[in-house]
């Protein structure tokens, strides 16, 4: 399984464009971690929206809270609690081409010794 670790302050203006990107991948079965890290505005309520949305392809959206504490932290936490054998750190202001996890994956599947993928 693959694990996405969005890290989320204040991002109600790029969250919802992220988090489509990611329900148009050509890639399903993955889970996304967004880990609201003391937000004052709607970024929780727009990952909520939009949790319903990945149920239906196999792919779970769970909302991790914490006071804020930054960037580095709210990864740190999202991997803590992310499934996947891979992880991927993805800002919430990145918009994610439709085939990138799709190739990716067959990045790391073709070349078991790589360590990493990125692009």
């Amino acid at each position: 399984m693959l694990s996405i670790v969005i890290p989320a302050y204040n991002a109600e203006n790029t969250l919802g464009r992220c988090l489509e990107s990611l329900h148009r991948q050509t890639f399903h079965g993955f889970e996304i971690i967004v880990v609201n890290d003391g937000s004052k505005d709607r970024t929780e309520r727009i990952a909520q929206s939009r949790a319903e949305q990945f149920k239906k392809e196999n792919t779970s959206l769970a909302i991790v809270r914490q006071a804020n504490a930054g960037a580095n932290a709210a990864r740190n936490r999202g991997a803590r609690d992310a499934q996947g054998e891979y992880i991927i750190f993805l800002d919430a202001d990145i918009v994610a081409a439709p085939q990138m996890l799709e190739r990716m994956m067959d990045a790391l599947t073709t070349h078991p010794a790589a360590s990493y993928v990125y692009c």
